[in-house]
C-alpha cells in the first residue's frame, strides 16, 4: 500500500484549506438552512472540509492509497500525487477579470470529492473562483480611479524620504501614517465598497450558481456525517 509524505499530506490541507477560504466571500443572505445544517458560516465550512476530507479518503483507499505521514519512494510520491490532485492537462481553466488564470485538473481524488460534494465540478470551479476573487476585481477596478491614483500619488510623496525616490518597502508605520494623512486610506475604503457593489452585480450569475451548490454541497455532507456518526436510537427490553 501507498502512504504519503508529510509534504502530500500538507498538500491535502492547503487544498482544503481552499474549500475553507471560500466562505470569506460574502454572498449575501440566503433563505432558512436546511435541516441539520449549521447556522453559521465557520460551522457550515468546517462541515465541508471535514466532508470532502472523508471522499478524498475513501477515494484513494478505493486506490490503494492512504494518507499517513511515512516516508516513501519518488515513484510511489508520484503516484500518490496523480491520484491526489490528477495527472496530465489540467481541463478546468477560469481566466479572471484581473487577468490572472486559475486552473486545476478534473480527473484525481480531490476533483471526484469536489463533485461528488457539489454535484457539478466544473460549475463549482468556476463559481467558487470568481466569487473567491471578488475583492482583487473590486481593487483591480478601484486603482483605475483618478481619486484613488491622486491619492496614491500623495501617499507616494509622503513616503519618500526628502531629495529620494520612494523606497520599494517603506516603513510600515511611515507607511501607516501617510496613508492617513494623505487620505489614501479613506479613499480606499470607499471605493473598494463602491466596487464590491458593482462586481457583485457584474457576476450575479456566479454568485446564484455559489449559493445553490454549497447549498448542495451542505446538505450532503450532512448526510455524510450522519452516516459516519449514527444517532444510537433507545431499546426496549
Amino acid at each position: 500500500m501507498v502512504r504519503t509524505t508529510s509534504r502530500a499530506r500538507r498538500a491535502l490541507l492547503a487544498a482544503a484549506a481552499a474549500l475553507l477560504l471560500s466562505g470569506c466571500a460574502t454572498v449575501g443572505p440566503g433563505g432558512p438552512e436546511p435541516p441539520g445544517v449549521p447556522a453559521s458560516t465557520a460551522a457550515q465550512d468546517e462541515l465541508l472540509a471535514s466532508a470532502e476530507h472523508r471522499l478524498v479518503v475513501d477515494c484513494l483507499d478505493a486506490r490503494g492509497l492512504t494518507l499517513t505521514a511515512r516516508p516513501r519512494a519518488p515513484d510511489e510520491d508520484r503516484t500518490f500525487q496523480a491520484a491526489l490532485f490528477g495527472a496530465g492537462p489540467r481541463e478546468l481553466s477560469v481566466t479572471l477579470a484581473t487577468g490572472a488564470t486559475v486552473t486545476a485538473h478534473e480527473d484525481g481524488c480531490l476533483a471526484t470529492a469536489r463533485h461528488r460534494l457539489y454535484g457539478d465540478q466544473r460549475r463549482w470551479f468556476r463559481a467558487q473562483v470568481t466569487v473567491d476573487n471578488l475583492r482583487a476585481e473590486a481593487q483591480a477596478r478601484m486603482r483605475s480611479d483618478p481619486a484613488h491614483q491622486a491619492a496614491l500619488a500623495r501617499w507616494t510623496r509622503c513616503a519618500s524620504p526628502p531629495g529620494h525616490p520612494r523606497p520599494d518597502r517603506p516603513d510600515p508605520a511611515v507607511a501607516a501614517r501617510c496613508a492617513r494623512e494623505t487620505g489614501l486610506a479613506d479613499v480606499r475604503a470607499r471605493l473598494e465598497a463602491a466596487e464590491l457593489v458593482t462586481v457583485r452585480t457584474l457576476h450575479r450569475e456566479e454568485l446564484t450558481t455559489y449559493r445553490q451548490l454549497r447549498d448542495r454541497a451542505l446538505r450532503r455532507a450532512v448526510a455524510l456525517s450522519a452516516s459516519t456518526h449514527p444517532q444510537k436510537g433507545s431499546t426496549h427490553s
